[in-house]
């Protein structure tokens, strides 16, 4: 359910997670917590959370379960508007208040084309205003894309782009192309034939010489326009190092330890994704997510492919006493709203962003209410509002 009050909400009856988990009455104000202990005038919305913890938002730095909501299908594309606010209550069902919608622009045409990334950009532009969760635009950028650079540095400078992550998944398809079955799926989200999308990828591939000096341009003119930026995948230390040069501090799903190793030896931020601990390790043979928290190599989690794992995994931390409950949730709130500069959220605290979610605990964790800007835009059990 979602709802468009913008009232004062007087929360009781809660374990805030605030200074550890305690329980303590929280007032908002607007769009902002006014205060915790409290007293709400006559006309507050009285939430009572008795049995629940009260947590701050989750701020989800790379969501790229968003491509399945404009393409669910090979071939089979919905309008972006509708994907949107298909997305937006999905989001908010899962306690997600500040979304990065991680979708790639590449070379290739299809799903990962440029149209969909201008409409994407257009939407939120439009759309952002009237969503639930505060919806910004994870441009994930293939470096061989090097006909996009003067136009990404646009959208830069306007300010249309939330985070600039460099990918480079060129390689893999290169080493993909002796495999029928992994080439066929590439083919089907682009609507080439086979023929053309080897005569393009054969294109693409003799532009290599050209790919470093793009990236350091497109790296600088986010460091100008103060747009975060990360490396995706990176490989190696040295990958790591060279990206550090060019002022790109966040790692985001290091391929092996030595790499995260190198990327927290100088305090930078570390991404890895919350189905990895959901499921008990990588799918595709990465380093386990919760082996990383163990070790201090990672410090954001994010919902990647899968936005139920991203609530879900801090308790999931908590119980193998990877990291305290208290820890493991800044993972998924705090760290990433510090790594990108969203200084007024992610905690709980008298003049934050009134963005709070009330969790019911158990075996199976699930998002009760969630409160975004200080709006109620998500109600999963009405007996709270009594």
């Amino acid at each position: 359910m979602a709802a468009e009050t913008t009232v004062a909400l007087h929360i009781t009856g809660g374990r805030v997670l605030a200074d550890g988990l305690a329980p303590l009455d929280i007032v908002t104000d607007g769009s902002l917590i006014s205060s915790i202990g409290g007293i709400a005038g006559s006309s507050a919305l009285h939430l009572d959370a008795t049995g629940l913890l009260v947590l701050p938002g989750i701020v989800d730095c790379h969501g790229d379960a968003f491509e399945r909501y404009i393409m669910p299908r090979p071939g089979v594309s919905f309008d972006i508007d509708l994907a949107l606010r298909d997305a937006d209550r999905a989001l908010l069902a899962n306690g997600i208040t500040t979304a990065f919608h991680g979708v790639t622009w590449s070379w290739e045409p299809g799903l990962r084309g440029a149209g969909n990334a201008r409409r994407l950009v257009e939407a939120i532009g439009r759309l952002g205003p009237v969503l639930g969760a505060d919806t910004r635009f994870h441009l994930r950028h293939e470096t061989f894309n090097l006909d996009a650079e003067a136009e990404i540095v646009d959208w830069l400078g306007a300010g249309k782009i939330g985070v600039l992550a460099f990918n480079d998944h060129t390689g893999g398809i290169l080493k993909s192309t002796g495999r029928p079955d992994k080439i066929a799926k590439m083919v089907e989200r682009t609507g080439l034939s086979h023929g053309d999308f080897m005569t393009l990828v054969g294109n693409v591939a003799r532009r290599q010489d050209e790919v470093a000096g793009s990236t350091q341009r497109l790296a600088a003119a986010a460091l100008a326009a103060g747009i975060p930026t990360l490396s995706h995948d990176d490989m190696t230390p040295q990958m790591r190092s060279w990206y550090r040069s060019l002022g790109v501090t966040v790692a985001e799903f290091p391929i092996n330890e030595a790499t995260a190793q190198e990327a927290a030896a100088h305090g930078e931020a570390i991404v890895f994704g919350a189905p990895n601990v959901v499921r008990g390790g990588s799918h595709i043979d990465c380093p386990g997510a919760e082996q990383m928290v163990r070790a201090g190599l990672c410090t954001i989690l994010a919902s990647d492919y899968y936005y139920p794992a991203l609530p879900l995994a801090p308790f999931i931390l908590a119980r193998k006493g990877a990291a305290s409950f208290e820890d493991a949730w800044k993972l998924v709130s705090q760290a990433p709203a510090i790594a990108f500069g969203l200084t007024d959220r992610g905690v709980v605290a008298p003049g934050k962003r009134a963005d709070l979610i009330l969790v019911e605990d158990g075996p199976n964790p699930h998002v009760v209410a969630t409160i975004a800007g200080g709006k109620l835009v998500h109600l999963a059990d009405q007996r709270i509002l009594a």
